[in-house]
């Protein structure tokens, strides 16, 4: 029975959203033309459940590049209206356009000359007749069996809300990187903000080793820096290599059937420990750079089986080493 229910309502609340799209019509690209052109705030407001659903509203439209609050109504006519100014966009929402704390503060807005845009289920009420623009959320019935609770009426409102930040947002050009820069905490600003260069190991932070430093040096300077790994230089400084804790396992400790032709197999351990670093190191490591996001170095990473890559720089030096567990520590992963 409780399924049935639940059934009933997603599907009452999914019509009522479709039902609104024959009314993406002028009205709604005057709505849009009147947000992208707002010089000051986008004033949200509404009272009971449509002020809920307006709160959200404003904070999806300030998110996505277009200034906005809410402003209770019935806290708006005792003072809060100093909030509002004469360049602002005002958008009332009330089901019915009949809502007493609504009404009373409207003829205040417009006589700071605010634009106003309803959002309403009754195209023929007193919000809509004040409104230069009116945006019809009407629902053929609630969700609420007994027609009273708001319900497939504010999923509609919400859903009418997100079309038109979404259609300011799009034609205001907002970018991926704007998006970032107003959600600089959380995964969000990590994924989109965060750089290797950021999190990257720099200077005397790099395992580094000359081509013909010995690998007796090379574990020394692997052990000391601790980062798994060593970067393997030529003459001039620029990458010839890298040396991993995995290439240390292979070349002393062999397949017996010596699968692996890339490593030197000396004859005896000690032996290992006198090669040059540039006989053991792989001549073509990973690398990236420093602009790159740091969840694309994961990706990369990922896709590798591998936790380390190198930084390099214009000039085909090393910029620096971003590990895995650099990425992890900063929540990137």
């Amino acid at each position: 029975m409780s399924v049935e229910v639940g059934r009933r309502v997603l599907t009452l609340e999914a019509e009522a959203i479709l039902d609104l799209l024959p009314r993406m019509d002028a009205r709604f690209e005057a709505a849009v033309q009147l947000c992208c052109a707002c010089r000051g705030h986008v004033v949200v407001i509404g009272m009971g459940k449509s002020g809920l659903i307006g709160k959200k509203i404003a904070a999806t439209l300030a998110s996505t590049g277009t200034p906005a609050f809410f402003l209770h109504p019935a806290e708006g006519i005792h003072g809060d209206l100093g909030m509002v100014g004469k360049e602002d966009v005002a958008l009332a929402i009330s089901n019915s356009g009949e809502t007493e704390e609504l009404l009373r503060i409207l003829p205040s807005i417009k006589r700071l000359g605010l634009p106003l845009i309803g959002m309403t289920g009754n195209v023929n009420a007193t919000l809509a007749k004040m409104s230069d623009v009116v945006l019809d959320v009407a629902v053929r019935e609630e969700a609420c069996p007994l027609g009273l609770a708001p319900t497939a009426s504010t999923t509609a409102t919400l859903a009418m809300g997100d079309a038109l930040a979404v259609s300011v947002l799009q034609k205001k050009g907002f970018r991926r990187e704007d998006f970032a820069s107003f959600h600089p905490g959380g995964n969000l600003g990590r994924n989109l903000l965060l750089t290797v260069g950021d999190v990257m190991h720099t200077g005397d932070a790099v395992p580094r080793v000359a081509e013909g430093t010995s690998m007796r040096e090379v574990v020394l300077e692997m052990t000391a820096k601790r980062l798994g790994m060593a970067v393997v230089v030529g003459p001039t400084g620029r990458l010839s290599g890298i040396i991993t804790d995995g290439d240390l396992r292979r070349c002393m400790v062999p397949p017996p059937d010596h699968s692996k032709p890339n490593h030197p197999k000396p004859d005896h351990p000690n032996a290992f420990f006198s090669l040059p670093a540039s006989e053991v190191m792989n001549r073509n490591p990973k690398t990236t750079l420093a602009r790159t996001l740091a969840m694309q170095a994961v990706y990369v990473m990922e896709s590798h089986a591998i936790t380390v890559l190198i930084v390099s720089d214009a000039d085909g030096g090393v910029a620096g080493v971003v590990h895995l567990h650099d990425l992890l520590k900063k929540g990137v992963v």
